[in-house]
């Protein structure tokens, strides 16, 4: 169930960008997709690079949650 969890967040992340725009959000989407129109590379790298440190965070935590809550899990 954790690791679901963990990956619906990841999702999450993916999504932002389709509601936002969508709904005419302002955010991390929103920004991304205007960064897209406008060609400004260095933005969407940066976005593209928050959006997976989010994810391989969450990730982490996920990992470090697991003993807590599995002692058979522990290493």
């Amino acid at each position: 169930t954790l690791t679901l969890i963990g990956l619906v967040l990841g999702s999450l992340l993916s999504s932002i960008v389709v509601i936002e725009t969508v709904f005419t959000f302002p955010g991390l989407g929103r920004l991304l997709v205007d960064a897209i129109y406008a060609r400004d590379y260095p933005l969407i790298q940066g976005t593209m690079l928050f959006v997976a440190f989010i994810y391989v965070v969450v990730n982490l935590l996920v990992d470090l949650v697991y003993p807590l809550l599995d002692p058979r899990v522990a290493a």
